[in-house]
């Protein structure tokens, strides 16, 4: 089956379980938001919470940069998370996103370093140029 997705792969069907997900953050999710990027605290730049993308969806998405910053629990531990996860990331990155993560732990102690770790990133990187239409993706 094919599906098509519109401009940086915004996925309209999972607009309600993104939703749901913003109104169910973690504490790491929440700490690393009012911390750090919400209100383009993170130079400037707007990064959106819990984004349909493709067929998931994102922790934290910056269109501009085609950056997704994910949050990773105990969760994520599991060996079959491990997988999907891998997955996930292969799909995002063909799609032309980087990925980066942080566990929970980074987060709660040693905030200053995750801020550190996407200000060099953002740095090293120039933001991609606008992209316009349809992207056909195979599932």
């Amino acid at each position: 089956m094919e599906k098509y997705f519109n401009h940086l792969g915004y996925n309209k069907d999972l607009k309600e379980v993104a939703r749901k997900l913003r109104n169910d953050s973690t504490p790491a999710e929440i700490r690393l938001w009012t911390k750090l990027l919400r209100a383009r605290q993170m130079k400037g730049y707007q990064f959106l919470r819990q984004r349909p993308v493709l067929n998931y969806i994102a922790d934290f998405m910056c269109k501009e940069l085609r950056l997704i910053i994910e949050v990773d629990g105990e969760s994520h531990e599991q060996e079959h998370q491990w997988y999907k996860d891998e997955v996930r990331q292969k799909e995002l990155e063909n799609y032309g996103f980087t990925i980066i993560r942080f566990w929970n732990e980074e987060i709660f102690n040693d905030l200053e370093n995750v801020s550190r770790v996407i200000e060099h990133w953002i740095d090293s990187h120039p933001p991609a140029p606008p992209s316009k239409g349809e992207f056909k993706f195979n599932q």
